[in-house]
């Protein structure tokens, strides 16, 4: 009894804490993420946290402007999903998914737009997402205004109503409910709701990854820790890649269009 008195304070000390992965995620952004964790990204780091035998402790932010200097560089979490691969304030693993934006439109009625020379844009109602800040919108909207195509435009914010638990979803009811003929939207969005809309809806991938040379339709998507976190991008890089046929069956449940890595010259 004695000998086990003494060892017990010894064996519970030296049990190491349970890890923790800290992780920065938007509360209400489906189908990316919620608190109700019922996103993909959330989804994907459960596999992550898995395998790395840790527990997931979230700090809920919008993901919007200053979202990464209010969180991640200022120490409040170690990981974000979700992030553009090129994104240059953070560290990203390679990319998990590539997607492009797709028209959206009522499948009875047979448009079958794949860009944006279709002449019939010039009088087609069109939705279009904005993001708001100054002059930073979303590819689809720079490359109608580009075209002089703005009287028959309608925004619809990706921040949404936040009081709404599903902020992105609208843009698709319109064009379920016939308010817009198309909509130009994010693939993973677009693919996401066009099966909760009560109309079907075809997604047609845009045919050309560039409209002009500047401005991309198809985006690389990665996971962001700290510039100096080697460590731990290393780990979750080596983690999605040896985990890829699951990442990529996540991802297919929530219907991410995914769009092959152009062939090497």
């Amino acid at each position: 009894m004695l000998i086990a008195l003494l060892l017990a304070p010894a064996s519970a000390g030296g049990a190491p804490p349970p890890r923790i992965l800290r992780v920065c995620a938007d509360p209400n952004n489906l189908p990316f993420s919620n608190d109700r964790r019922e996103g993909f990204e959330n989804k994907l780091v459960d596999l992550i946290a898995k395998d790395l035998g840790a527990a997931v402790a979230y700090t809920w932010h919008a993901q919007r402007r200053g979202n990464v200097r209010e969180t991640l560089n200022a120490g409040t979490c170690d990981l974000i999903p979700g992030i553009g691969s090129s994104v240059d304030m953070l560290a990203t693993t390679r990319p998990y998914y590539r997607s492009t934006y797709v028209a959206v439109t009522r499948a009875d009625r047979h448009l079958d737009i794949d860009g944006f020379d279709d002449p019939r844009l010039a009088t087609l109602r069109i939705g279009v997402q904005l993001i708001g800040d100054d002059g930073a919108n979303t590819p689809p909207a720079h490359a109608l205004m580009r075209r002089g195509i703005t009287a028959n435009v309608r925004g619809y914010t990706v921040y949404g109503d936040y009081d709404d638990p599903a902020p992105q979803e609208p843009i698709m009811k319109a064009v379920a409910a016939g308010e817009v003929d198309v909509a130009f939207v994010w693939g993973p969005t677009a693919g996401y709701f066009s099966e909760r809309e009560k109309a079907p809806l075809k997604l047609t991938p845009l045919a050309r990854p560039f409209d002009g040379p500047q401005l991309p339709m198809v985006f690389d998507v990665s996971m962001g820790t700290r510039r100096a976190d080697h460590a731990l991008r290393e780990e979750v890089e080596g983690i999605l890649a040896r985990r890829a046929a699951e990442v990529k069956a996540i991802l297919a449940s929530y219907r991410v269009p995914l769009v092959a890595e152009p062939a090497a010259p």
